[in-house]
């Protein structure tokens, strides 16, 4: 099954409740007005998208309809559709691991599927003959190291490890050094997930950000934030916390699968301006792959 066969089956649950709720709008309306623009609204914001994504999304759609004077039901879809799928295309989904070594932070609360996230994008770069290089630097978690030990064997990547309640910036100043003496193409470092103060949490990462930026002054940095979309609005909650305490470059959404709530991915880029780099569509390791918003946009709306 191709990844995108995978990501059509995943979002199921999500592409059931969007589309049921945007057609039954349709199907109620023979008159496109005001009516219609509220009923369409409260419809989006029921499918997981937000209410400020919503209300762009029905402005949007209601000037365009205006502008373009479309009447015809399937035509005001097909604009919808467009709208929609430019919220998503217009962000900057690609990975920038130029460099080697590349550094890749990955951030996130406890039971999102942070550990789980990191062994299978290192699988991912491996499978692309990339030389992965694993930091365990959520040692406030004894489990979390031997998970990513776990990964790192399962992968088949090197990883710096220490002892649980170790300091995870030195653990990242050793994997630094061990990356530029190893000849690694991209260096992934896990982080502690406690959603402890807002100091700590803003001390924690920032003393990570200065080894990482002095010990790879020049390197290529993706600072990732892992994501539960079954979560569906408080993922967009804890989006905007960490984006308080630390450069966000991209999301990682894990378990879109089963899930009625990927509509979140609307709102995550729109309202926190914040692209999807990685999307995880199933348990296996091969079912994390980049996001291709395009096929996210074919896959979701297809029934619209």
């Amino acid at each position: 099954m191709s990844f995108f066969e995978k990501l059509k089956n995943g979002l199921g649950k999500t592409r059931e409740s969007v589309t049921s709720k945007v057609n039954s709008v349709f199907s109620v309306f023979t008159k496109i007005d005001e009516d219609f623009f509220e009923e369409l609204l409260e419809a989006l914001i029921m499918a997981d998208m937000g209410t400020e994504t919503a209300e762009y999304v029905t402005e949007t759609l209601k000037s365009r309809v205006k502008l373009k004077h479309l009447q015809d039901n399937e035509e005001i879809k097909d604009e919808l559709k467009t709208v929609l799928t430019e919220i998503l295309t217009e962000k900057d989904t690609k990975m920038h691991l130029e460099t080697k070594p590349s550094v890749i932070l990955v951030i996130g609360v406890n039971g999102v599927g942070k550990t789980t996230s990191i062994g299978k994008m290192a699988s991912f770069y491996k499978s692309q003959g990339k030389r992965v290089l694993l930091a365990a630097a959520d040692t406030f978690r004894a489990a979390a190291i031997e998970q990513l030990d776990e990964w790192a064997r399962r992968s088949g990547c090197d990883i710096i490890k220490n002892k649980e309640n170790s300091d995870p910036a030195s653990v990242v100043f050793d994997a630094c050094r061990a990356a530029k003496a190893r000849n690694t193409d991209i260096l992934i470092c896990d982080t502690a997930g406690r959603l402890h103060n807002k100091a700590n949490l803003m001390a924690e990462l920032n003393k990570i950000a200065r080894v990482i930026e002095k010990e790879l002054p020049d390197a290529d940095k993706e600072i990732l934030i892992v994501l539960d979309a079954e979560t569906g609005q408080n993922a967009v909650s804890q989006a905007k916390l960490f984006s308080e305490t630390a450069d966000i470059t991209g999301i990682i959404l894990t378990k879109i699968d089963g899930t009625a709530k990927g509509g979140i991915v609307l709102s995550i880029s729109k309202e926190q301006n914040i692209p999807v780099k990685f999307i995880g569509v199933g348990e296996g390791i091969d079912d994390l792959q980049e996001f291709d918003a395009e096929s996210f946009a074919k896959a979701l709306f297809s029934d619209i």
